[in-house]
């Protein structure tokens, strides 16, 4: 979203021409939180967390929503928001969304903040009896060493392989794009489209994802295994940051 961008009419086109059924938004502040109210309409369900610190974070839902909690995972500026949602067959999918802090001059040090926020919702899904999705911009591309070892560590799927690399960062930079803005989904889903939306002022382009749930799992959809050595080192990660300040929020988990 990019807080100071005030493109607000242009956002709020995009959202009304593509018509999705959950829309999380990123770096949103209460100026953003007024002007976003007029989907409340359309989207009944919302989580809201305004913040002015460039990691504030809102969802808005067609789909109810169940047990929900706003999270500081890691970092007590750094929110993060983990939810049921209530499909309209009755089944419930747990979503988490994310927004960790990256490494840079400004922010982290190193990784290692970022690193373990990941994974410790890697490892919440892992344990999940429920359809899991987890999004958000990571800060991190897809073939990272840690992005790599949370795919192993919570076995869910990367719907861009053999689709593409859907750009997401920077708009401004036509030179050079990385795909920073994620989709992971367990293997209870099948993928209709993936879409990268036009420009309207942030510094990411939006990214659309349609993911169609099918009751069981999908054949075919393996996903990457954690072995020893993967868990060992995640848990390192995990260590190091995470100081135990909170466990991912684990909502209940009957599957009718």
């Amino acid at each position: 979203m990019l807080t100071p961008n005030r493109a607000s009419d242009a956002l709020l086109r995009i959202v009304r021409d593509n018509d999705p059924d959950i829309l999380v938004t990123l770096e949103t502040d209460q100026w953003w939180e007024k002007k976003l109210s007029v989907l409340e309409g359309a989207y009944p369900h919302t989580l809201k967390c305004p913040l002015d610190n460039l990691y504030g974070m809102h969802v808005y839902s067609k789909f109810p929503l169940r047990d929900s909690a706003i999270q500081y995972l890691v970092e007590p500026d750094v929110p993060s928001i983990h939810t049921l949602v209530v499909l309209p067959s009755g089944q419930k999918v747990r979503i988490h969304f994310l927004h960790p802090a990256p490494p840079s001059p400004t922010e982290n040090e190193t990784s290692s903040e970022r690193d373990a926020e990941l994974l410790l919702v890697g490892k919440s899904a892992a344990r999940s009896r429920l359809p899991v999705i987890v999004t958000g911009d990571l800060n991190d591309v897809a073939w990272s060493e840690t992005t790599t070892l949370f795919r192993k560590v919570s076995g869910l799927l990367d719907p861009r392989i053999g689709r593409g690399m859907f750009n997401t960062f920077n708009s401004r930079h036509w030179y050079v794009r990385w795909p920073l803005d994620h989709v992971f989904h367990s293997r209870h889903f099948t993928v209709s489209r993936i879409v990268r939306l036009p420009d309207f002022g942030s510094d990411h382009f939006p990214l659309m994802s349609e993911l169609v749930y099918e009751k069981g799992l999908v054949p075919d959809q393996d996903g990457p295994d954690a072995g020893s050595e993967d868990q060992r080192l995640a848990e390192q990660k995990i260590d190091e940051r995470s100081h135990g300040l909170v466990e991912v929020h684990r909502p209940g988990e009957q599957a009718g």
